[in-house]
This record gives C-alpha cells, structure tokens and sequence, in this order.
C-alpha cells in the first residue's frame, strides 16, 4: 500500500477519538443557521497530531478539527486549535486559499475537547513530490502555484488582517532553536549525536538575514506538497491546510523548510533528490528560489544561497525534533495517524542531513 493509500480518505474513529455525536449535533444547529442533523463521524487517515474529522449530515459535508481525546498530552502547545481558526479566518480576508470557517468551540463541556469546523472542500491532494503520471507541463504549473502561494502569504501584512499578536516579538530563530531543542530533550527515545551537537551549534550560527527584525511574515509551519489541496481540473490551489505550526516568524525560515524536498531522497521523507527535475518539468531549487524571490522582493537569490546552508539545517533539526515528538506519541499510545512510527522512523536521517548542512555553512 502506498503513502497516499495511508493517508487519504477516511476510516472509522478509534476509540480514543470517539465523541458524543448527539451533543455536538445539538450544540452545532444551536451555533450554524440552517445546520440540521443527524450527524456522522469518519476521521481523515492522515495527519499526527490534531484528529480532523469529516462529519457528514443529511445535506452536506464539513470537516472537524479538534484537540486529542482526554488524554495526557506530551506537548500541549502543540495543539491550540484556537489559533488556527483565528489564522485561517484572518488569511481567508486576505485572500489567501484557505477553507471558510464556520465555528469555534472552546466550550470543553461539548464534546470534551475544544474543536472546530470548517467547510469541506473537494480537491486534490498529492503525496508524491515527483507527480508521478503527469505531463511535465503540468508538474512546472503544480510547481508554480504553490511557489505563488507561500509567496502571496509572506506578503501579506498581518496588521492589516487582525494578527499584529499572532507571534511573540524578537529573534525568530532563536526562539524557534529554543523550542524545538526543549521539545526533542522532551521527547527523546533514543540518543541521535547529531541532535546534540546541532542544539550546540545553530545558536551560535544564526546568519545576518535570519537576525534582521523587520523580516517578519504569517509562515505557515509546515508547508509542503501534501498540505496543499488543488483543483481537480487545474494547477490551482484552493486551500492550504494544517496551520497548527503556524506564526508570526521568518518567511525565509518558512520558504527553505517548503526547499527540504530537493534534499531529502524519494522514500526518505516525500523527497526529490536525485531525481531527473529537466525531463520531469520540476523546477530546481535554484530556479525556485528565482521564483520566489522576484514575487517577495525580500532577497537576492545571491544573498539567500549564501545562507541556504543554515536555514536547511535548523530546518532538516525542526523537522527531526517535530517526527521525535510523533514517535513519542505513537510510542504512549496517542498518535492520531496509524503510521506514526514508520513516519519517525526518519528521525535519525533527518539529523545526519542537517550536521551535513551545518558542516557546510
């Protein structure tokens, strides 16, 4: 079975994510004019952290997010579900692709855990990165569209949408070192070498861009391929999904985690390396980077390529730290994706990487 198999359409909810459909119900025909039951519950295969949901009544269709079930939870920063409805709304006006929203519950007394929904979208989500079955033509334009989105998301002025306090002031990278260091120590199974030493040095190694005060963007965390959805018919975006990891922070730091795939192996973790790009018609990294800096202004493809080298390695550290958080979970039991495990089976690949990129800087 495929990567895609796992993780697209839905299945039936686990126990562990079970909830009171009667009460929701109730609660939702109380909040949505013209919302009327009876109500379903299938839960999305894919996703680790926050279980999404497709409820389904009589009429239509939505899709659920919510908060784990009534469990402990190993990082409870890691699932404010609150913030993504206040991003997507806010992102919505500003005409970025995401979905409408409808509804925020923080009421805990409804289902047990805060939640949200949104409408459901019909669309195309791909999981391979190398579009396998596509003309090239159509793989530059796939290409294309979704550096023209993450280009029109650092552009956007999040004081003018309502986000001025999305994010904390100060050195983003920092902070984000920081954090991610203090949640790897958390979630820590076995000894990976290169963690330590990547804790030690990418503090240290922060270059003159990634300290300037006024580069400052809405990123969105975790912005690939397979968090993308496009039309059936076209090369067209129509909703970016999963903005738990969301911020206000480096657009940089969010476009070079998107340039990963064009360093990780295929079946590694989604990658591109080593793949034929020019008979594919994917785009380099080089001229993806041409892209996107003519779109943003905010850098010379010159002064990024200088400090390319540590923005992939806190990023290939980031990403590793966040897969030993996932194997943490499916390790206690939590993890709301079944292929949790085989997901952080990278880990120690990913820190090899990134020491690799650091050595380079």
């Amino acid at each position: 079975m495929s990567e895609a198999d796992d993780n697209t359409g839905t299945r039936q909810v686990p126990a562990h994510h079970q909830v009171d459909t009667s009460m929701l119900c109730d609660w939702l025909e109380s909040q949505i004019p013209g919302f009327r039951g009876p109500i379903s519950l299938e839960l999305f295969k894919g996703g680790q952290s926050n279980p999404t949901y497709k409820l389904s009544t009589p009429t239509q269709h939505y899709v659920m997010r919510s908060k784990p079930g009534p469990v402990a939870r190993l990082l409870p920063s890691a699932h404010a579900i609150e913030r993504e409805f206040l991003v997507m709304r806010s992102l919505k006006a500003a005409g970025i692709p995401v979905p409408n929203m409808l509804v925020l519950c923080e009421d805990e007394s409804v289902i047990g855990r805060a939640f949200y929904l949104m409408e459901f979208l019909d669309g195309r989500v791909l999981w391979d990165q190398s579009l396998p079955g596509m003309a090239p033509a159509s793989r530059t334009a796939i290409y294309d569209a979704m550096n023209g989105v993450i280009a029109a998301l650092h552009r956007v002025n999040p004081a003018l949408h309502g986000l001025a306090g999305y994010g904390k002031p100060g050195n983003y990278f920092e902070r984000q070192i920081g954090r991610w260091s203090k949640q790897y120590a958390a979630s820590a199974i076995h000894p990976i070498p290169e963690m330590d030493r990547l804790i030690e040095w990418l503090p240290a190694h922060i270059p003159p861009m990634a300290r300037n005060p006024d580069m400052v963007s809405v990123v969105h965390g975790d912005y690939r391929l397979d968090n993308v959805m496009f039309a059936h018919d076209a090369p067209q975006v129509i909703a970016v999904l999963d903005w738990e990891l969301s911020t206000l922070g480096h657009p940089l730091a969010d476009f070079s985690y998107h340039c990963m795939s064009w360093h990780i192996e295929p079946g590694a973790f989604r990658g591109l390396a080593g793949l034929d790009l020019k008979s594919l018609g994917i785009p380099t990294e080089d001229d993806y980077i041409h892209l996107y800096c003519d779109r943003t202004g905010l850098a010379t493809p010159q002064e990024l390529q200088a400090e390319w080298n540590f923005y992939l390695a806190y990023n290939l550290f980031r990403l590793a730290a966040i897969l030993q958080g996932v194997a943490k979970r499916a390790q206690i039991g939590i993890a709301s994706s079944a292929q949790a495990e085989r997901t952080a089976s990278g880990v120690h690949a990913l820190a090899r990487l990134a020491w690799h990129f650091a050595q380079r800087h």
